[in-house]
């Protein structure tokens, strides 16, 4: 659909050429695309924001779709990116024409001021919305939404700021999410009256949580993944969160098929070095990741071609004879296909229910696995893990779940956050212990601290492994190197080359 007539405004490219001439990328409904071309820097965070007449987003958007239903009427089983690149097309000549109006009216606008207005109904019917602005900022890592017009974003140098509304009433921005979940992609989700929470994975990889109804107002958190691909050598050059021996010694846990199990509180960095130890994984091995919503993105970075990503579904409409929802799918369904699969390595993005008994059982009868769990500090953790495991069933008891974890699982890392926020400073994420799982004595389970808390709570050597060692060895790693920092007693500070450089240690 070409438009052949005058224009006297500004002139803009046709929108299917939008990526390579300005940079611009409309949303999209799937899974973020690795192999997409770099679109160079994004715009610079402090650029003041362009003004947007959110009135013309909403009237332009309706003549969007009412000329796409028409313009589709004859061939209604249209591919979705048939559909968005026909909307696209709609959408830039109608702006044009609103544009040209503006302009014979006496009232020009900016090319950036136009782009802005393109991109606004571009989100409206695609994306998130004015919430889309806020998604496209790299320098945003988390946004809260308590209602359309109170916003909290927080920004990654560790400020907090206010946003602008998202949306003209509660209830937009409810029906807003409601349509959201509709399109979620290949698993469906819902938000109603009868189920008010959301949680899916959106387009750009960030993680969305919804509840409304439950609560006064509709209430959203958008968690942004900013570290997608990184390595151990990031984590310790980059961001400070290892050094150079647990750096090595996780590197020779993951080339001996040790079972590692990543714990910490909630945004203490559990993923991002789930991530870190994954890239470990051989480009050429399968493996299969499971999630309730997708959030590691492993088989989005181009590095496993194989890695096979499952997410679980939910159930809609009559309960079946179990009690379950129609068409539900959960993590502990898929556990045991898995073991079907010839896969050596199961990645469970986070255990937070009963399906950790499944998760131990397959742990148990393979190499390399990973998963993430919740607990308040390292001695917890064998706690939660039994705290789960009862909730299988009556058949399950506490010793049952020790001797399952103790069988399953070969190192717990704990991973550690400081925020320093409220006080003007930043968080501060690092690795504060390594403990290795050595088997039950009796009715005990036997654990050795290999890195332990250090004078400033990052991880030092502390203890050589035991049931582990000829497994290090054979993969040519030997923790007998840790030995001289061991004997250092209090005066271990490990490989840690800079001070951890939080507000209440400065000078």
């Amino acid at each position: 659909m070409s438009d052949k007539r005058g224009y006297s405004g500004p002139t803009r490219p046709a929108a299917v050429d939008r990526i390579a001439t300005n940079g611009h990328r409309w949303p999209t409904n799937g899974t973020p695309d690795a192999s997409a071309p770099d679109l160079g820097p994004p715009a610079p965070a402090d650029r003041p924001p362009v003004s947007i007449d959110y009135a013309a987003v909403r009237l332009l958007r309706a003549r969007v779709s009412a000329e796409l239903t028409a313009a589709l009427r004859e061939t209604p089983n249209v591919s979705t990116d048939h559909r968005q690149a026909e909307a696209e097309r709609i959408a830039a000549r109608l702006v044009r024409d609103h544009v040209d109006t503006l302009h014979q009216a006496g009232q020009p606008i900016s090319q950036a001021e136009e782009d802005a207005l393109l991109d606004a109904v571009a989100a409206d019917m695609f994306g998130l919305g004015r919430l889309q602005q806020l998604l496209d900022r790299p320098d945003i890592v988390n946004i809260h939404i308590l209602g359309c017009d109170n916003v909290r974003i927080e920004h990654t140098d560790g400020r907090i700021t206010t946003g602008d509304p998202v949306a003209d009433s509660d209830k937009e921005l409810a029906d807003m999410f409601q349509v959201l979940a509709m399109r979620a992609g290949a698993t469906e989700r819902s938000l109603s009256s009868t189920k008010p929470w959301l949680d899916m994975q959106l387009p750009d990889g960030s993680r969305l949580t919804v509840l409304m109804q439950v609560s006064v107002r509709p209430y959203a958190a958008i968690r942004r993944h900013t570290l997608m691909d990184v390595s151990l050598e990031d984590l310790r050059d980059r961001y400070g969160a290892l050094d150079e021996l647990i750096c090595q010694f996780l590197k020779a846990a993951m080339a001996a098929g040790l079972n590692i199990m990543v714990a910490g509180l909630a945004d203490a960095g559990k993923t991002t070095l789930l991530r870190g130890l994954a890239r470990e994984i051989p480009a050429g091995e399968q493996f299969v990741t499971l999630e309730e919503s997708r959030e590691l993105g492993l088989h989005t970075t181009g590095r496993h071609r194989w890695a096979m990503s499952l997410e679980s579904r939910e159930g809609h409409g009559s309960r079946g004879v179990d009690g379950r929802p129609a068409g539900e799918v959960t993590i502990m369904d898929m556990i045991p296909l898995t073991l079907r699969m010839s896969v050596q390595r199961i990645i469970v993005g986070e255990v937070r229910s009963r399906e950790i008994v499944p998760m131990l059982q397959a742990m148990a009868t393979s190499k390399g696995s990973l998963c993430t769990i919740h607990a308040r500090d390292p001695r917890a953790v064998m706690d939660r893990v039994v705290e789960l495991a009862l909730q299988h069933g009556p058949e399950m008891t506490a010793e049952l779940a020790r001797r399952m974890a103790a069988g399953a699982i070969d190192l717990i890392v704990y991973v550690s956050v400081e925020d320093e926020t409220k006080l003007g400073g930043r968080k501060h994420r690092y690795v504060s212990e390594i403990v290795e799982v050595g088997g039950m004595s009796g009715d005990q389970l036997v654990t050795t601290q290999i890195f332990g808390p250090g004078p400033d709570g990052r991880a030092v050597p502390r203890h050589l492994p035991e049931r582990l060692l000829d497994s290090l060895l054979r993969v040519g790693y030997d923790p007998r190197q840790l030995t001289g920092y061991i004997q250092q007693g209090e005066h271990n500070r490990g490989a840690w080359t800079t001070r951890l450089d939080t507000l209440g240690r400065r000078p």
